[in-house]
C-alpha cells in the first residue's frame, strides 16, 4: 500500500503530533507499506533529508514559535500525489494541510483519512493566529472542523472520549475508529536503566516525579508546580522534572520561584529519542496535569517502563489511568487532589507496577498498526464502491 501523510508539523519540530507521526510511519514501513510525507518547511532550520518527504513552502506561525503554516491556496501537491500514485490520504493536519487534503483527496479522487490529534477549539484560548474575537473564531473553527470531519472517508480518535466529541460535532462521519499511537516496547521497558540519568542531575536520594511534553500554555502545568509545592511539604527529598521545551518555559520557571520550589524543578530541555527511555526509568512516579489531550502517548510510556501515573481525570487521560489500579486520578483544578495523587503513585508497590505494564502491553505499536492498515483497506473499499 502507498500512503500519503499530510501534516501542519514536522521535523526539525518535536511534539506529540511529530512523534505519533514518526512512529506510525516507522511501523507502516516495517509492514512493507511505501509512505510518503508533506510538510512545511523550515527555513531557519536544514530540513532532515528523506527521499520520501517533501517539503513545502511555509511561513512562521508568530503565534505560536517553533511552528510553519503552508498557503491554503491549491499548490504543487496534486502533481506530487500523482506522482506518488498513493491508495490513501492520511492527514494529520487540522489547518492548510487539512485543506489542501480535501482538494487533493477530491481531484484525485482517492480517499481520504484523519487523525484527530489536537484539540483546536480549546487551543483558541492561547492562540488565536489573526487577533479576532473569540467568539468569531470558535465559530469559524468549528464550521471548518465539522466540514473537514465530514469530507473524509474515515476518522480516526486516539481515545474514546475524543471520538465521543468528535460525533457530537459531526455526527455524518463516515467511518471512525479509535487507534492510539503504538507504543514501542523494545524502547520503553522496566529493563532500561535510569541510573546515569539520576546521575547526570544529582538525583540520588530523591524520589522524582516525571513530566514530558511540550512546555506551552495548553499543558496546565500552573497547577503541576502547586500541586508539587503541597508535596513537598511532606516529602522533603522529592524533584520534579519537565522534560521538553516550548514557548512557556520561562513563564515556568518564574512560576516555579513563586511557589517556592525552584530549587526542587529541573527543566532537562529536549532530550534525544534515544536518551528518553532513560528518563522515564529514573524517575519514580509520572504525572500529567493538562486537559489537553487526545491521547497522552507519554502516559503510555511511562506505563510500558513500569511507572505509575497521577494524572487528571479529564478527556483522554482516565481511559488509561485506572483509579487505584494503573495510577491515581485527580480533578481538575484540585491541587490537594493532585498532591495526594502523586504521593499515593510515589508509594505504590509492584503490584501497580504490574498492572500499568499490562495496560501499555494492549497498546503496542504492533497492535495499533495493524488497526490502521485495516481502517486503511476499510475507506478504500467504501470509495470503490459508494464513491
Amino acid at each position: 500500500m502507498r500512503v500519503a501523510i499530510l501534516t501542519d508539523t514536522y521535523l526539525p519540530t518535536v511534539d506529540g503530533v511529530v512523534n505519533s507521526l514518526l512512529t506510525t510511519r516507522k511501523a507502516l514501513e516495517k509492514l512493507g507499506h511505501e509512505v510518503f510525507v508533506l510538510a512545511p518547511e523550515d527555513k531557519k532550520h536544514l530540513n532532515p533529508e528523506d527521499p520520501n518527504t517533501i517539503y513545502l513552502r511555509a511561513r512562521e506561525f508568530k503565534t505560536y514559535p517553533g511552528y510553519r503554516v503552508v498557503s491554503l491556496l491549491p499548490g504543487k501537491e496534486v502533481k506530487l500525489l500523482r506522482n506518488m500514485d498513493v491508495d490513501v490520504i492520511h492527514t494529520h493536519g487540522m489547518a492548510a494541510m487539512g485543506a489542501k487534503s480535501i482538494w487533493s483527496a477530491h481531484t484525485l479522487k482517492i480517499p481520504m483519512v484523519l487523525t484527530f490529534h489536537t484539540l483546536v477549539l480549546d487551543a483558541l484560548n492561547w492562540y488565536n493566529p489573526i487577533g479576532l474575537k473569540t467568539g468569531f473564531m470558535e465559530f469559524a473553527t468549528k464550521s471548518w472542523i465539522k466540514y473537514l470531519l465530514h469530507r473524509c472517508y474515515g476518522v480516526i480518535a486516539p481515545t474514546s472520549a475524543i471520538l465521543h466529541e468528535l460525533r457530537m460535532l459531526a455526527p455524518k462521519m463516515r467511518i471512525t475508529d479509535v487507534i492510539p499511537t503504538g507504543v514501542d516496547h523494545d524502547r520503553f521497558s522496566p529493563a532500561v536503566d535510569g541510573s546515569d540519568v539520576r546521575e547526570k542531575w544529582g538525583l540520588d536520594g530523591n524520589e522524582l516525579i516525571l513530566h514530558v511534553g511540550r512546555v506551552a500554555p495548553e499543558k496546565n502545568l500552573d497547577m503541576l508546580f502547586k500541586s508539587f509545592a503541597r508535596l513537598k511539604k511532606k516529602r522533603e527529598n522529592a524533584k520534579l522534572m519537565l522534560v521538553g521545551r516550548g514557548p512557556a518555559i520561562s513563564h515556568c520557571v518564574r512560576t516555579a520561584k513563586l511557589n517556592g520550589i525552584a530549587d526542587d524543578v529541573i527543566f532537562s530541555g529536549f532530550v534525544s529519542d534515544k536518551e528518553l527511555p532513560e528518563y522515564y526509568a529514573a524517575c519514580d512516579a509520572f504525572a500529567i496535569t493538562s486537559t489537553f489531550e487526545t491521547q497522552g502517548l507519554v502516559v503510555l510510556e511511562a506505563m510500558a517502563t513500569g511507572k505509575p501515573v497521577a494524572g487528571i481525570d479529564y478527556r483522554a487521560i482516565p481511559e488509561f489511568v485506572i483509579d487505584g489500579i494503573t495510577g491515581y486520578l485527580f480533578r481538575p483544578d484540585d491541587t490537594q487532589g493532585a498532591c495526594s495523587a502523586m504521593e499515593k503513585a510515589l508509594d505504590s508497590g509492584e503490584d501497580m507496577a504490574r498492572n500499568v505494564r499490562m495496560m501499555a502491553k494492549g497498546y503496542s505499536i504492533e497492535v495499533c498498526t495493524n488497526k490502521l492498515v485495516d481502517l486503511y483497506k476499510r475507506v478504500i473499499d467504501y470509495r470503490q464502491n459508494k464513491g
